[in-house]
């Protein structure tokens, strides 16, 4: 089987030897995305501001390989505190106005760069 890197300038480049995402198959495998802003490579501050920020660089990951949102089937939310949920979960369902995909949320003890919110994301092609 084949598979296609997606790159985009539009989200921040990889931290590290992976891709962005990957196309394969009938899915598109998006890697985690942070809420750094991509043309700085910075943290925005708080939670909520970096959930924004994670949301729109998976988006233009996606957007990137020809999807939208609504393509998305199943995505995986990690958290530093699990009490973030609630404003993580609004600004997350205002990306998702239709049908919404699959989710686990996950807490963890740390993320890159000491990034409070990380989303990734499977889309169907």
């Amino acid at each position: 089987m084949s598979k296609t890197v997606i790159a985009t300038d539009k989200a921040p480049a990889a931290l590290g030897p992976y891709s962005q995402a990957i196309k394969t198959g009938s899915f598109l495998f998006c890697s985690g995305q942070l809420g750094l802003v991509p043309a700085t490579g910075e943290l925005r501050d708080g939670v909520k501001d970096q959930a924004q920020q994670a949301m729109q660089n998976l988006q233009a990951v996606i957007q990137e390989a020809g999807k939208t949102m609504d393509d998305v089937v199943k995505t995986t939310i990690f958290l530093t505190n699990m009490g973030d949920f609630p404003v993580v979960n609004e600004v997350y369902g205002s990306f998702f106005p239709g049908s919404k995909p699959a989710r686990s949320t996950i807490a963890v003890a740390a993320l890159p760069k000491a990034g409070l919110v990380e989303v990734e994301a499977i889309v169907a092609l």
